[in-house]
C-alpha cells in the first residue's frame, strides 16, 4: 500500500519543529509496511499536485511568511476546499489552522480574508493582551492530547465545526471558552506545536487509517506498533505537566 502525503509550504510554514509531524506520519507508515511518498508543495506548486494527496499537512509560521503563503494559497483554495470537503484527512497547525477560517482580524481592526473552509474566525486583541504561551493538555476522543502553544490570535468556532478537545491545562483556541482546535470532516486544526503527532501517536494513526480506508476500502487494519518507548516518553511528559497519564 502507498500513501501520498502532501506537505504544504515546507520552506515557509515550519516553526517549532513542525517537520516532526511529517516524520511521524512517514515512520508510522513505514513500520507497517506502507510506503509513504512525501510531496513537497512549496510556493508556486501546480494546483493539480493536490489531486493525488491522501493526507495533507500544513504547519505554522511568522506573520511575514504567512503573508507570502496567503497570496499563493488563494490560487489553490478551490482545489484545497474540494479535497477537505471530500474527506481527505489533514492536519493544519497554528497559522495554517487560521488560514482555513473565514478571516483574521488584526489588532488595528483590519480584516484579512481566510479561505472560508472552516466555520471559524480569528482576531488579535492587540498588544495590551499577552500571547497565549505554554504547555497545553486537552481531553479529546483520542484521549488526552499534549502539546505546546504560542499564539497571539484568538480563534472562535462556528456551529459547523467541532472542537478538537476540552482544555485541562493551558489556553487553547482563545483562553476563554476552554476549547482547543477544530475538526471538520476528516481535517484537524490545532494550535499544538511541539510538534503534535510525536506526542500524540493516536492522532497520527487516525489520519493514516482514514487515508487507507478512503484509498483501499474501509476494512483496512493498522497493525500494532511496539511502543514501549512512546509510553515511557508520554508518561514522563504527563508527570512533568502535572496531569494524569493515560495509556495511548
Amino acid at each position: 500500500m502507498i500513501l501520498n502525503i502532501g506537505w504544504l509550504y515546507p520552506e515557509l510554514m515550519n516553526v517549532y519543529g513542525d517537520i516532526g509531524n511529517i516524520i511521524v506520519l512517514s515512520k508510522r507508515c513505514e513500520w507497517r509496511g506502507i510506503k509513504a511518498n512525501i510531496k513537497y508543495l512549496d510556493i508556486g506548486f501546480a494546483v493539480n499536485e493536490l489531486e493525488d494527496c491522501d493526507i495533507l499537512f500544513m504547519g505554522g509560521a511568522q506573520d511575514r511568511q504567512q503573508k507570502i503563503v496567503a497570496s499563493d494559497l488563494k490560487v489553490k483554495a478551490k482545489k484545497l476546499k474540494e479535497k477537505i470537503e471530500a474527506g481527505t484527512p489533514g492536519l493544519y497547525v497554528c497559522g495554517a489552522y487560521q488560514f482555513l477560517g473565514k478571516f483574521y482580524k488584526e489588532a488595528d481592526g483590519s480584516k484579512v480574508n481566510g479561505l472560508g473552509i472552516f466555520d471559524l474566525y480569528t482576531e488579535n486583541p492587540g498588544e495590551n493582551l499577552k500571547r497565549l504561551i505554554g504547555n497545553v493538555v486537552i481531553e479529546s476522543k483520542f484521549g488526552k492530547l499534549i502539546g505546546f502553544e504560542n499564539h497571539g490570535g484568538r480563534t472562535f468556532l462556528g456551529k459547523s465545526v467541532e472542537h478538537l478537545g476540552k482544555v485541562l491545562k493551558g489556553f487553547g483556541n482563545n483562553g476563554e471558552d476552554s476549547f482547543e482546535g477544530a475538526v471538520y470532516k476528516n481535517s484537524v486544526g490545532s494550535y499544538f506545536h511541539g510538534p503534535i503527532l510525536p506526542k500524540n501517536p493516536k492522532l497520527a494513526d487516525f489520519l493514516i487509517k482514514i487515508a487507507l480506508d478512503r484509498k483501499y476500502g474501509s476494512r483496512t487494519r493498522l497493525s500494532p506498533i511496539e511502543n514501549s518507548l512512546e509510553e515511557k516518553a508520554r508518561k514522563a511528559i504527563a508527570k512533568r505537566m502535572n496531569v494524569e497519564y493515560n495509556k495511548s
